[in-house]
């Protein structure tokens, strides 16, 4: 487990000339003074006094969705056990069904699932990935990845690689040059309706906890990553995080959140030890934050292409040094190939801690 949590500030929006868009650069952008307000020159994108809020860009949707404990674990039940029924989930996670009919009412209604009848005695309906589905593996992967490598989890079973066959420990790769890629390694230009100010809003159910142990699942339970997606809020605190929002002020400004949910949030990721706060009321990912862009890449990917938003809504990320649009990867640690969803599986044989 990586033990450095070097206290490093991400970058802040600023305004980019001639182009109706913000950019940020994850390493020498300028911030704002510490005092409480919007900075000089900078336009704050929905966030409270707007007149009309604006529809939810492919992020803002994806954050709506895939943050929120219980479905990140329908996802990985779906994936790993090949769970398809409502007995299924049920049984295995110990959901309540009116929590689990909505969970998976709004993964079908979001084109994740797909309903598909069967026969058992009667006619019944099974939950299918469909094609947007499957490929969130790797985003599961990816948040797999950075729960081993950064929140201890030696229980965790290996993923083999079939290719090579070696525990593949996967890493973040630029698609098109295939260099490892960071937070640090990335620039970003947002279209003047990328907002994020109505995703907790969207949520149509309350937030509910997973009852049980969880702890002791070896396969596809990861605390700490669901501590920091398991709920629309934090995940929308995160994500403006990584594109430079440093003071409570503007996290604020930015996601409409109540000052007592922010303080809740904020607290909960300093304790994590994603955030460090510094003078001014301000909050800058350490190493460990840093760390879960990876996440971050793999669901903004996924959401802006299968949740497309409105015309100006995008973020767009390109890889500084070789300056392609950001397509992640995962490759295997051992022998840099990209993975495959059908050229990995994990090894149930092998002893937790062993691999």
């Amino acid at each position: 487990m990586k033990t450095k949590e070097t206290p490093v500030e991400v970058g802040a929006t600023r305004a980019a000339a001639g182009r109706g868009v913000s950019a940020v650069d994850p390493i020498d952008a300028p911030g704002g003074n510490a005092a409480d307000g919007a900075p000089a020159g900078e336009t704050t994108i929905g966030g409270p006094g707007t007149e009309e809020a604006p529809e939810l860009s492919g992020i803002g949707r994806g954050l709506s969705i895939l943050g929120d404990r219980w479905v990140l674990l329908i996802l990985q039940r779906a994936f790993l056990l090949r769970i398809r029924t409502f007995a299924g989930w049920r049984d295995e996670l110990g959901i309540s069904e009116s929590v689990l009919a909505a969970r998976l009412k709004e993964l079908v209604k979001n084109g994740i699932f797909v309903q598909q009848a069967y026969r058992d005695g009667r006619t019944r309906l099974e939950y299918r990935l469909s094609d947007a589905g499957l490929r969130l593996w790797s985003l599961l992967v990816a948040i797999y990845s950075w729960e081993r490598d950064w929140a201890g989890r030696e229980d965790l079973l290996p993923l083999i690689h079939h290719s090579c066959g070696h525990d593949a420990h996967p890493y973040l790769a630029c698609g098109s040059c295939h260099k490892p890629m960071t937070a640090r390694d990335t620039h970003t230009e947002r279209g003047p309706l990328a907002t994020f100010s109505r995703v907790g809003l969207a949520r149509q159910h309350r937030r509910t906890t997973p009852r049980g142990d969880f702890r002791t699942d070896i396969i596809g339970y990861c605390p700490s990553s669901l501590e920091i997606l398991g709920d629309r809020w934090s995940t929308s605190v995160l994500a403006a995080a990584f594109l430079g929002v440093r003071r409570f002020v503007d996290f604020q400004n930015e996601l409409g959140i109540a000052p007592s949910v922010l303080t809740d949030r904020l607290k909960r990721f300093v304790e994590l030890g994603v955030l460090q706060p510094a003078t001014g009321r301000q909050y800058r990912l350490t190493d460990r934050g840093l760390a879960f862009f990876e996440v971050f890449a793999f669901l903004v990917y996924w959401a802006q292409r299968e949740l497309p938003g409105p015309e100006g809504s995008d973020l767009d990320i390109t890889h500084k040094p070789c300056g392609s649009p950001l397509r992640p990867v995962l490759q295997c640690r051992h022998c840099d190939e990209v993975l495959a969803r059908r050229e990995i599986h994990f090894d149930l044989s092998a002893t937790p801690g062993q691999a």
